[in-house]
């Protein structure tokens, strides 16, 4: 395990969470212009892999991003609002790897249990899997360079933090995706696999200038004929590396100093921003949101990536008061069988300074909608921070004495409160009969299954009424307050939750066995920075 980082001086080390927003106006009024024409583009959005629809290790259905499922309730076609696809039907999935479709052909194969003996049968299996998924990507029909096109409304990549935006342009992936690559049998990972993602994105955004940016290409579509609402959900991968490879990798101390350009290479290699740093690219993407002729801009404020089940506290919390765990591992490793001096982990300490940042990024964010509103901008906050925190299981649902005095539970839909057990913010796990625990993160631990999602849904389409925005229905009408998604139609797409794979038992032994074979976690989550 490498050396632990010293956490910065800059960041003050809090014992109560950030309180939430419950205003999305944050008590600003503003009027809003008056609107000449209705604007073409009723819904864009930009975002990392919260907004493209990430889940279960892999970038699939972004047919079922929370984005999409907003569409839906828009009463969007599906040539209203476009996004990339990365569909495979008849392969092992979307990119890196499909964490769900392995685990349903792991159990259709050998069983729902792994012994010693079905890992010996299993492992010239996986390596045929893995070599499948990448033959598509780097040399078969994946390898193709994507169609042009107009840019997508949803323009969110997989990996990306608060400056990728702004940087990186289809001329810098075609750069790095035009270098040769190996088919090394023991190294089977898709090469440069998020740059691939961002590949369709970039080509759109590129309108035949392969210099322009997402930004820029945002910026075009509200040019042609205007933007009602842009929702942008960045940030997160400002810190979830930390929590992904279990270690803190600071941004340097002068970053904040650096220009834009300098600043895009001193991140390489960063997993965690100092809040300075925060500071300095959040101001740069201000500054060109504000050029965007939107009607209405949402920006969401950034979940605590601390909560996230990839990272399971170990024993009991340090006090009966607090929110943190002695130590942060795997979710396979038991209490029973960890030691800090041999698995890796994160300290409370380092736990709470993640917390801390954070929360300073949220304050940043929170500032910087209320300016806007403060010069008559029609800007609103989502506090999707608040609502993981409202969420939080073993934070606060299961522990009262460590609840702040702002702290209520989130208040699931009905369809979701008749399941059991009722979905949390467990690590997900199933048997032969059906699932036991979690539901609203999927198989990596990190990001939403399409409930989730459908949850961030609806609550972006609360702030977008909070803004005025109709929404209609299939047949043009408007709908009526409050608008709300049919959970049992989304639980009906949720094939994670309706046919949960038998494998993902309490002891998470295949998720295990696949990250020693695979290091599935720290090489398939892309979240420690490498150049674009």
């Amino acid at each position: 395990m490498a050396a632990r980082q010293t956490i910065p001086r800059e960041v003050e080390l809090r014992d109560e969470p950030r309180r939430p927003e419950d205003d999305p106006t944050l008590g600003v009024p503003v009027t809003p212009a008056a609107r000449a024409t209705a604007p073409r583009h009723r819904l864009v959005t930009m975002g990392d892999s919260l907004t493209q629809g990430f889940m279960s290790g892999a970038i699939h259905r972004t047919d079922l991003s929370w984005p999409a499922l907003v569409a839906f309730e828009l009463g969007l076609s599906a040539r209203e609002f476009t996004y990339p696809t990365y569909e495979w039907p008849t392969g092992p999935g979307g990119l890196p790897v499909d964490l769900e479709r392995l685990a349903r052909e792991f159990d259709r194969r050998f069983g729902s249990r792994l012994d010693l003996l079905e890992s010996f049968r299993a492992a010239p299996w996986l390596r045929h899997h893995m070599d499948a998924i990448e033959d598509h990507w780097e040399r078969g029909e994946g390898a193709r360079r994507p169609d042009a096109g107009e840019p997508f409304h949803n323009t969110a990549v997989y990996g990306w933090d608060v400056l990728d935006p702004l940087v990186v342009t289809e001329a810098r992936i075609e750069r790095l995706l035009g270098r040769p690559t190996g088919d090394d049998v023991l190294d089977q990972l898709v090469e440069h696999h998020m740059a691939r993602a961002a590949w369709p994105v970039l080509r759109h955004a590129s309108g035949g200038d392969p210099g322009r940016s997402v930004l820029d290409s945002v910026a075009a579509l509200a040019r042609d004929e205007g933007i009602e609402t842009l929702v942008v959900v960045l940030g997160s991968n400002n810190a979830l590396g930390s929590v992904v490879s279990l270690e803190t990798a600071w941004t340097p101390a002068n970053y904040a100093t650096l220009s834009l350009a300098g600043r895009r290479d001193a991140r390489v290699g960063c997993n965690l921003w100092r809040p300075s740093a925060f500071r300095a690219d959040w101001a740069d993407l201000v500054a060109g949101l504000r050029t965007v002729r939107a009607e209405h801009v949402v920006a969401a404020t950034i979940p605590s990536v601390t909560i996230a089940p990839i990272a399971r506290g170990t024993h009991q919390k340090v006090r009966p008061d607090s929110r943190y765990f002695p130590y942060y591992t795997r979710p396979w490793v038991t209490d029973e069988d960890f030691d800090p001096r041999h698995d890796p982990h994160l300290l409370e300490e380092e736990v709470r300074a993640i917390d801390s940042a954070i929360d300073a990024y949220n304050e940043t964010i929170v500032a910087s909608v209320r300016a806007a509103r403060e010069d008559g901008l029609d800007w609103y906050l989502f506090d999707l921070g608040g609502l993981l925190d409202r969420l939080a299981a073993r934070r606060y649902v299961d522990s009262p004495w460590a609840r702040p005095s702002w702290w209520e539970p989130y208040e699931l839909p009905e369809a979701l409160r008749r399941l059991d057990p009722v979905p949390s913010t467990r690590f997900f796990r199933s048997g032969p009969q059906g699932r036991t625990e979690g539901g609203l993160f999927s198989l990596d631990g990190v990001h939403p299954t399409t409930i989730g999602y459908a949850i961030m849904a609806q609550e972006v389409i609360r702030v977008m009424r909070t803004a005025g925005v109709t929404f209609l229905d299939r047949h043009g009408s408007r709908r009526a307050d409050p608008v709300e998604l049919d959970f049992d139609r989304i639980l009906r797409a949720d094939t994670l939750i309706s046919r949960p794979p038998a494998s993902i038992t309490a002891s998470l032994g295949l998720l295990g066995w696949l990250d020693e074979r695979l290091d599935w976690v720290t090489r398939f989550l892309p979240f420690v920075h490498s150049p674009l």
